[in-house]
């Protein structure tokens, strides 16, 4: 007969809270204009002079920093994929 694994991973993080709505959800209060960017580096980014000149891309900012995802992503109650992944376009 087989062992029963006990799961010893961590289920939270003590400590750690979020400033925004939700975990992983990107909201209309998350996005960030041109003007509120604040270093110079972002502006120079050829992702994010594609992400102006489209009206379906835009600028969000959480906890970890700033990434590029789509408007249809904003308030729709599903996870963003953009925003949990690490391959985040913009540091």
């Amino acid at each position: 007969m087989a062992k029963r694994r006990r799961n010893t991973a961590p289920k939270y993080e003590t400590g750690k809270e979020i400033t925004t709505k939700s975990w992983f959800g990107s909201h209309a209060d998350m996005v960030v204009g041109r003007d509120e960017l604040e270093s110079g580096c972002l502006t120079q980014n050829t992702f994010l002079q594609e992400a102006e000149r489209t009206s379906y891309l835009c600028v969000c900012k959480d906890d970890k920093g700033y990434y590029i995802t789509k408007r249809s992503h904003l308030d729709n109650g599903l996870a963003d994929p953009n925003r949990y992944s690490d391959l985040r376009e913009i540091q």
